[in-house]
């Protein structure tokens, strides 16, 4: 926090009092003055020069210049010095001209004056001499160096330093690695954005240091961002440090390298402890450093000093939120404060958890004992400008940072002050360039620049991210530029999101949305190369946050073209990449954009999308209603091939719900449609969905002919993802009807093209498929290892019904191993999901698996009134599989309790209808009766 002070500064000398400071030591050096009107005109801070009347140095100005030295607040100041904030601030406002003895003997103390210099301080403080006299003792530079100021002291170390661990771990081994090394400078380069702390660490680090040094330790600031002062000369920072160390100033030479000689010859041999606080860069502090080895130096900056040889970096990052806690009760220092209250932990995220700023706010709830931490941090939440709330005195965390900004190129400050206009969180180079309207280099250029002076982070490589508050900084400064401007660099970051987002989305594509129905565009000069799908994908996956970013803001301004076709562009990769939840708030952002816009196809469009995310999570009550809708307007709007998605959509919520010949009517609709229009990808999915319900219908042959025909379709037009699915089915199907090498064979080839394409969401339903066939083979382990895989990635994406069928699949291998309680409670779970979504068809075969667990346990009765249950719902909605196992089942159920002769009419119900459809079972149920007769 040191570092931020001094940067914004604390009130210091006039011009004039600086022009008197620097006489009284021209003439200490020189040992006389010259005759008036002859002063030298160069080489004096201030612009001394000859004018007789400048006023007179104060002790007020004096005891603020020594403050701001020391990097200290009135508040630190009086606290160092057991004094009252008020007795301080009096002083240097000139309230209070004179100090007591013992008050100046404190001061001096807590300014860590010494020798001579003290002993001028309390002499000035009691009146008796002229402060000019105190900062002449206290530079002993040549003329030139005033804004050199070493100390052989260091800077008090903050009582109230907080956190820091592993750094701190890491620089104390420093010693451990100065012994080892035999010749060389120990040299740490901390670095980090404005008001990190950097100061505070080093000065910190450096006290429990110290013993290790006992040569001397010296501290410099070199005053990179000083207000109203020019970066320390090196030239002048050698003399300083050579005055500091003893040499009279008479044998300190006039040129860079030969002070830099001097330099190093007096500390030759020694182990001191050399602290260069805010460098400029590495050409100011190279001459500066040590020759001999036993020598450690600390160097602060807010630039990466990469071109400093041999230095450790430690950067230093925003402060973990327990610490950053820690720090503002320990700052404010009240009682009714705790670490881990609410409004402690809102107020240090809503600074960034940056030291400067938790340090300011901590005083105001300080010196404000009526304002509580919940009023401070609502406050904060609501405020347009967060910064202008973040001050002490005349300290703020605003000039902290316009001074990092004016280091910057004029092309770095316009890309800076653009970057607060960016909606999304992070920002790579294709972006900035198409931000920035300029070339990919440049860009590149600029986004380094801004990270080497800690205005960026990098996250992720080649990914760049402002820090929360300098965001805010960023966009403050944008409001001052041309409106036009700033809105033609938003227009065309969100070109370069849409067309790039297209470019990405043909690669994955699914058959609800076909983007050739997109308005052809060409991405601009700077889009990434994105010529196949896994760079597609990994594009999409890397600006995810900042494509949802970028709709939001769209949707905001009225820019309906991108709020609607940006997720549209999206749909395909945010459905196979489980990104549901996502998918669900972008569509429902483009559908309000298109209503506002009155863009009817737009609405259809988002209609039909958001009833796909609703179904895939399982929202079967608004999937309905939601289609209707996009049917409606794609009716108006004379769009088969739209009707023809649609109505397939309304197919699968009827399936899904147990109302098959619905399904099967919409599908076929929905192929002949399809088929008009010439559409080949909408009618193999439309086939595909057909199989579907043949299959659970029983219908096994029709169903394996429609994926089959779909599965050529998808060939033919290249739809990977198509493929993936038709197979998935097909294998389904030979599964059902015995041919388990035939359904191993085509699981694998599923799976190995589902890998390919990272396809989340189908991977767990090839899973729980491989895991049946592997039950009924007999490889109880692995299907079990199977199952279990696909149960977990049912959950991470929030599939209900899914997870339902998993753990109704577990349950059953539970069964075959003897866990009747873990069964039990596998299938309980499972019908509680299902019955809590209404998913009917599931429900039965759930009810079936219990039913077949009850007879295990001999608990016969209650068997049959769970097949009984599965067979009303099964012969409802026409699920002929289940319905012939819970005639099985209620069959199994009688023979158990010696009723053979209605087992054997339940038995031969179960056979007939196990034959009508093709299924292998038939082959147990004939089993069964023979042992009877």
């Amino acid at each position: 926090m040191g570092a931020a002070r001094a940067a914004v500064g604390a009130p210091g000398l006039g011009s004039g009092e600086m022009a008197v400071a620097g006489r009284a030591a021209y003439c200490w050096v020189q040992g006389s003055c010259p005759a008036p009107g002859r002063w030298p005109r160069a080489g004096f801070p201030g612009g001394v020069g000859g004018v007789a009347e400048q006023p007179v140095l104060s002790f007020a100005g004096l005891l603020r210049q020594l403050r701001a030295e020391a990097r200290l607040t009135q508040e630190e100041l009086a606290e160092a010095a057991s004094m009252s904030p008020r007795s301080v601030s009096d002083l240097e406002r000139g309230i209070s001209r004179t100090a007591h003895k013992d008050t100046a003997l404190l001061l001096a103390g807590a300014l860590s004056l010494e020798g001579p210099v003290r002993d001028l301080f309390v002499a000035a403080a009691r009146g008796k001499a002229p402060p000019a006299d105190v900062l002449a003792a206290r530079q002993h530079v040549a003329p030139g160096a005033f804004a050199a100021a070493a100390t052989r002291a260091l800077p008090r170390d903050i009582a109230s330093f907080t956190g820091r661990g592993a750094e701190l771990t890491r620089l104390l081994g420093a010693m451990d690695g100065l012994a080892a090394d035999g010749g060389v400078v120990g040299i740490h380069a901390i670095d980090g954005m404005a008001g990190i702390g950097k100061t505070t660490f080093a000065v910190h680090a450096a006290h429990r240091l110290a013993p290790g040094f006992p040569d001397g330790q010296f501290f410099l600031p070199l005053h990179a961002h000083t207000p109203g002062q020019r970066p320390v000369d090196p030239a002048d920072a050698l003399a300083s440090l050579l005055l500091t160390a003893g040499v009279p100033a008479q044998q300190i030479p006039p040129e860079l390298e030969a002070r830099a000689g001097r330099w190093r010859d007096q500390v030759a041999g020694k182990k001191v402890l050399l602290v260069l606080d805010d460098a400029a860069g590495h050409e100011q502090v190279r001459p500066l450093l040590p020759g001999t080895a036993g020598s450690l130096v600390l160097v602060t900056s807010r630039r990466r000093l990469t071109a400093l040889d041999d230095a450790a970096v430690l950067s230093l990052d925003t402060l973990p939120p327990g610490e950053a806690a820690a720090l503002l009760v320990r700052l404010a220092a009240r009682p009714d404060l705790r670490a881990d209250d609410a409004a402690v932990g809102e107020i240090t995220g809503l600074c960034g958890y940056l030291p400067l700023a938790i340090g300011m706010l901590a005083r105001q709830l300080r010196h404000h004992p009526a304002w509580t931490p919940g009023d401070l941090a609502a406050g904060l939440a609501v405020a347009w400008d967060r910064l202008a709330l973040m001050h002490a005195e005349n300290l703020s965390v605003g000039a902290a940072f316009g001074l990092s900004y004016t280091d910057l190129t004029p092309g770095q400050q316009r890309l800076f002050r653009r970057l607060g206009l960016v909606p999304g969180p992070s920002i790579d180079a294709h972006a900035a360039a198409a931000l920035d309207g300029t070339s990919l280099d440049e860009a590149r250029g600029c986004l380094e620049g801004l990270y080497d002076q800690h205005l960026l982070t990098e996250p992720a490589p080649g990914r760049y991210q402002l820090h929360d508050l300098l965001r805010e900084h960023a966009r403050t400064l944008a409001a001052a530029d041309d409106p036009a401007e700033s809105e033609a660099a938003t227009g065309r970051l969100l070109d370069y999101y849409l067309h790039t987002a297209i470019a990405a989305g043909r690669h994955i594509t699914t058959w609800n949305l076909d983007l050739d129905s997109l308005p052809p565009v060409r991405p601009p000069d700077c889009a990434p190369p994105l010529s196949t799908r896994g760079r597609a994908a990994s594009w999409l996956e890397a600006e995810r946050a900042n494509l949802h970013a970028a709709v939001g803001y769209a949707a905001a301004t009225a820019r309906p073209v991108h709020a609607t076709l940006i997720p549209a562009a999206m749909a395909g990769f945010l459905e196979v990449g489980g990104h549901w939840d996502q998918a669900l708030a972008l569509h429902k952002t483009a559908l309000t954009a298109a209503r506002r816009a009155s863009d009817r196809r737009g609405q259809a469009r988002g209609l039909t999308l958001l009833a796909e995310m609703q179904m895939m999570t399982t929202d079967w009550a608004a999937a309905p209603a939601t289609l209707q809708q996009a049917l409606e307007l794609y009716r108006d709007l004379s769009d088969q091939v739209g009707q023809a998605t649609v109505i397939n959509g309304l197919g699968r919520v009827h399936r899904a719900t147990g109302a098959y010949r619905s399904a099967a009517a919409c599908h076929q609709q929905a192929l002949e449609l399809f088929r008009n229009h010439g559409d080949r990808c909408g009618q193999a999915s439309a086939l595909n969905d057909l199989g579907i319900v043949q299959h659970e219908t029983g219908d096994f042959p029709s169903a394996a002919a429609s994926h089959q025909q779909a599965l050529e379709l998808f060939r033919a037009i290249g739809h990977l993802y198509g493929q993936s699915e038709a197979l998935l089915d097909l294998g389904t199907v030979q599964r059902l009807t015995g041919d388990y090498p035939g359904a191993a064979a085509t699981f694998r080839r599923a799976m190995t093209l589902n890998r390919d394409l990272d396809d989340r969401y189908h991977r767990p339903y090839i899973l729980v498929e491989l895991g049946v066939l592997q039950r009924f083979t007999g490889d109880y382990s692995a299907a079990t290892f199977s199952q279990q895989q696909a149960l977990d990635k049912f959950h991470d994406l929030g599939d209900r019904s899914s997870q339902a069928i998993a753990l109704n699949e577990l349950g059953l291998l539970q069964q075959l191993t003897g866990d009747y309680a873990a069964a039990a409670a596998s299938h309980r779970e499972a019908l509680g999901l299902l019955r809590d979504i209404g998913d009917r068809p599931s429900q039965a075969g759930v009810l079936n698996s219990v039913g077949e667990l009850l007879s295990r346990t001999s608990a016969t009765g209650q068997a049959r009134d769970h097949h009984r249950q599965a067979l009303g719902i099964a012969r409802d909605i026409g699920a002929a599989l289940e319905e012939a196992r819970a005639l099985e089942g209620i069959g199994h159920s009688y023979l158990q309790e010696g009723n053979p002769s209605h087992a054997g009419a339940h038995l031969r119900d179960a056979l007939a209808v196990y034959q009508r459809i093709g299924s292998p079972h038939a082959h147990r149920v004939q089993e069964t009766l023979a042992s009877i007769r």
